[in-house]
């Protein structure tokens, strides 16, 4: 029987096998009568296999929603600036907000979420109705209890994506009827979805356990943590600003950058006051178990996310998507470290192309937090005269690769295929979805709301001082923490000034990983934190804070690794000879002869540009294209203000896709100025 596609797309989702043991080769149990799965503790844990074979789909969190939908915010933003930023026919224009119903992705992904959705909701209504749950024997019950935990959270994590990228869409809670007679919906509100998604992960937190608690659950599964921490997110959201399709009466309208048609708005100060308690109670709940902790180490923190280990010790990330060498997850390959060509230590290249961040990300750090080198990847890999080199990239201040994903750091069994393979091959490195460092600034942030940077509240006994300053203090190596904690210590106790610490906290921590922009949008600051980086780039350049020559020293005898430590990124008055006289040089010595030959190690800097030259291109033609379809196409440095000749102010939410409107049996309509 041919597929009937509705208005929200609601058809089941493929079967996908999954990457890790847990998932493979698994029996489909679609042939099977409903009543007969979910009678089956076996049966009933490849159902929910199913849901997570859904999230591995490129539509899904294999690309799109771990790299390319999370643009652009700040400090990352999409590859393909001047005219390619206006093409509404690719990722490049839309993640400018350039954004247009006729985006053939809009529909793929729509499709693929409420796939997942799908699944997640005959899951629930199977789990609900199974004599299982509540069955004498105790080990079946707590496995059907685990698995409605499971279902109840990956629905909500996945209403949580379709409202972060669509804002209001159909809400469905029940699988679809074979009529198809509650298939086609119209939107519901965001905050009703939202509400009702917090009180399903009230729920999943009963039936779940912590990771490694109970066999089998680590954190390549959703536990308690998890749905703990996610919750706070969506409490923190609902409390936050959003852009709304009309007005709504008793919520609080941004000052400044906000439509007069579509508002921005949040919720009165009451309704915000009793969401940062929630919020901060389920962080503490993570905070205060123990079973979850940061990584000492941000680097190591890193290297076992490339090299496909779970970090059992820590468990710093609560919840990662598993994916699997050769099966999924582009991570590593068209977002990361760049490998420009077929090199020889490394083998085939990757295009790393998608996501960039930017010069003044980079000058952002403090030069001894160890995040910098990590984030900031302003070099690539090439292969010269058969030697595989690290060479410093010429002057590109929207363009630095994101380092955090390395093949430098992947596994072995990566390179050895990697060194073999002619084409494409997927990492299988899984997109983190909550780290504890989350958990931290989101407690940080709720407690400076709720009682001020050094107050607390009933049971909860961590100030949000001291929740910043463990993230903070984690990033730099012993010798300089006490310079970090003196950071933290003078930050002025008003909520204000903390806040800010926090937001800057936030990208120092998260940059890259696609979680700042919707930080942004709900703490209503999104289009101003993008003009606020144009703004420092073009000062920059006045004051000539960036050198227009950088030059760097080898860290290993045979000259082909950067001494990242070594960049001359603060010093602008350095010669060639003052270079040569410090050791900024490759040695190349004659094998005859033995004479030795010093060259210079330089390429342009971010000062090479001036906006005195009329037609440089990083300044005239790049800067203005940045995100225009939510800034507007203006230059600080011309006077320009933000949002001129924008169309609808802080419009950041997406189109619903042109051939699902048309599927919609006239349910759903674009808003926020986009035609259908």
């Amino acid at each position: 029987m041919k597929k009937t596609i509705s208005s929200i797309a609601l058809m089941a989702g493929m079967f996908a096998m999954a990457s890790c043991s847990d998932f493979l080769d698994q029996e489909s149990p679609s042939s099977m009568g409903q009543n007969n799965v979910y009678n089956s503790t076996y049966f009933t844990e490849l159902r929910i296999n199913r849901i997570v074979g859904d999230l591995m789909q490129d539509r899904s969190y294999s690309q799109d929603l771990a790299i390319v939908w999370n643009m652009n915010s700040d400090v990352e933003l999409v590859d393909g600036l001047g005219d390619n930023a206006f093409n509404t026919g690719s990722e490049r224009g839309n993640m400018n907000y350039n954004l247009s119903p006729n985006w053939t992705r809009l529909n793929d992904t729509w499709k693929q979420l409420y796939a997942t959705v799908e699944d997640c909701n005959d899951a629930i209504a199977g789990i609900r109705s199974s004599e299982l749950l509540n069955s004498e024997k105790n080990s079946d019950r707590l496995a059907m209890r685990r698995y409605l935990g499971e279902a109840l959270t990956l629905r909500a994590l996945t209403y949580r994506d379709l409202t972060k990228f669509w804002g209001d869409v159909p809400m469905k809670l029940e699988p679809s009827s074979p009529d198809l007679s509650n298939a086609y919906l119209e939107k519901t509100d965001r905050d009703v979805i939202l509400d009702q998604m917090m009180e399903d992960l009230e729920e999943a937190i009963e039936y779940l356990p912590w990771a490694d608690e109970v066999a089998g659950y680590t954190t390549e599964r959703p536990t308690k943590g998890f749905a703990h921490a996610l919750l706070a997110q969506l409490a923190l959201t609902r409390a936050g600003y959003a852009i709304r399709e009309q007005a709504k009466e008793g919520y609080e309208t941004k000052q400044g950058y906000s439509d007069p048609t579509y508002p921005t708005q949040r919720p009165d100060a009451a309704t915000r006051n009793a969401l940062y308690k929630k919020a901060a109670e389920h962080c503490y709940a993570v905070i205060s178990d123990n079973h979850h902790s940061l990584n000492p180490s941000f680097e190591n923190e890193w290297f076992l996310i490339n090299q496909l280990v779970l970090d059992k010790n820590y468990h710093e990330n609560l919840y990662e998507i598993p994916m699997g060498l050769n099966f999924a997850s582009e991570l590593g390959y068209t977002v990361g470290v760049r490998l420009n060509g077929i090199t020889s230590k490394y083998g085939f290249n990757n295009s790393s192309g998608k996501m960039k961040v930017t010069a003044p990300l980079l000058y952002s750090y403090d030069k001894n937090d160890t995040r910098r080198d990590i984030t900031c990847a302003n070099f690539e890999i090439k292969e010269d005269a058969g030697v595989t080199k690290e060479m410093m990239l010429k002057n590109a201040p929207f363009g630095i690769y994101v380092g955090k994903w390395d093949p430098r750091k992947e596994s072995d069994e990566w390179l050895q295929q990697n060194l073999k393979t002619t084409s494409k091959h997927m990492t299988g490195i899984n997109p983190v979805i909550m780290r504890y460092s989350q958990v931290l600034l989101y407690y940080a942030e709720a407690m400076n709301e709720l009682a001020g940077p050094d107050g607390i509240i009933e049971g909860c006994t961590l100030t949000a001082r001291q929740a910043l300053a463990r993230v903070h203090t984690r990033a730099f190596a012993d010798a300089n923490k006490a310079d970090a904690q003196a950071y933290i210590d003078n930050i002025p106790a008003n909520k204000e000034a903390f806040f800010n610490a926090i937001v800057d906290e936030n990208a120092w921590e998260f940059a890259g990983e696609g979680y700042r922009k919707f930080d942004l949008i709900r703490w209503g600051i999104l289009a101003e934190k993008i003009w606020e980086m144009k703004e420092k780039y073009i000062n920059a350049l006045v004051a000539g804070d960036y050198p227009a020559t950088l030059y760097w020293k080898w860290a290993d005898a045979a000259q082909t690794q950067i001494d990242m430590s070594s960049v001359t990124f603060y010093e602008t008055g350095l010669t060639d000879n003052d270079a040569l006289a410090l050791g900024y040089c490759t040695v190349k010595t004659n094998e005859t002869t033995g004479e030795q030959t010093k060259t210079v190690n330089k390429v342009d800097g971010f000062g090479k540009s001036s906006v005195d030259k009329t037609d440089d291109s990083q300044v005239y033609t790049n800067l203005p294209s940045i995100s225009s379809g939510l800034v507007g196409k203006g230059n600080p440095y011309m006077g320009d203000n933000m949002g001129d000749g924008v169309t609808v102010k802080n419009r950041y939410i997406m189109p619903i896709g042109a051939s699902t409107i048309s599927a919609s049996n006239g349910k759903l309509h674009n808003s926020y100025g986009y035609s259908d």
